[in-house]
């Protein structure tokens, strides 16, 4: 992203966004609500054009691209999918093969085989006939990045990828992603409201703060007790993860805040 910048009719904008990101990171969006991270996502996925500035990838931009040139790079797993049809999980999964289908020739066997092997990676292919809105989150959101995968991406763009998820599917769709990003160098990059959950499964962080890049780092560059502070308004202390080399936040109540 080149100078890039975006405003909503609400009057929220994001402002002078340089962000490079190379071939094969692992780069999280993290800031409080309303910083634009999703913003920054679909600005990403080109869903958004910039009212400034220009997005590319690989050197080309986006908006000389078409939405199948577009798809067939970029695979984007949503905060909220909704599927109004019963739709099996694996014609789900289909669903990202879409970009690569020809018009009235229909899936090929070259189409199922990527997505058995897209649902064999993430491990729902025990759900290939069952419908996807009777799974549960954690499955739903297993499939739905299988369905990403399905595009064979070079760029892989999550948003808000464990919300809603408890402790055990956040952890399993992380070390989905982070297996598919050091075993197929895919490159990702995700917004993630969990800072801790940030800094374990990603190598690069960049923090916004209303609509601009507040810091953009290393996890131990970035989560500081300062940074934090400056940008979240709380007070936290900054410890070492027990078996990660990367800080753990140990948010302080509020009582212990010091007063005025």
């Amino acid at each position: 992203m080149k100078e890039v910048a975006f405003s909503y009719l609400n009057g929220f904008s994001l402002r002078h966004i340089d962000l490079k990101v190379k071939k094969g990171e692992r780069v999280a969006l993290i800031g409080p609500n309303g910083s634009g991270k999703t913003t920054l996502i679909k600005l990403a996925a080109g869903v958004l054009p910039p009212g400034h500035g220009e997005v590319l990838l690989d050197g080309a931009g986006l908006k000389t691209l078409s939405r199948r040139e577009i798809a067939q790079r970029i695979a984007v797993v949503p905060q909220y999918f909704n599927m109004p049809f019963a739709f099996s999980v694996e014609e789900v999964v289909m669903l990202g093969r879409t970009p690569f289908i020809r018009a009235l020739s229909g899936e090929t066997e070259e189409d199922h085989s990527v997505v058995r092997y897209a649902m064999e990676l993430v491990g729902i292919e025990q759900f290939t006939n069952r419908t996807f809105n009777e799974l549960s989150g954690g499955e739903r959101q297993k499939a739905i990045l299988a369905m990403a995968l399905a595009q064979k991406p070079k760029l892989l763009l999550l948003d808000e990828p464990t919300a809603h998820l408890d402790v055990n599917h956040q952890v399993e769709i992380l070390e989905l992603v982070k297996g598919l990003n050091r075993e197929q160098g895919v490159t990702v990059v995700g917004a993630m409201h969990d800072l801790n959950l940030a800094a374990l499964y990603f190598d690069r962080l960049v923090l916004l703060k209303e609509g601009i890049i507040f810091a953009d780092g290393s996890p131990s560059a970035v989560l500081t007790e300062g940074t934090i502070h400056d940008v979240f308004g709380a007070l936290v202390q900054i410890e070492q993860h027990p078996s990660a080399k990367v800080p753990h936040i140990i948010i302080l109540p509020k009582e212990n805040w010091p007063r005025g």
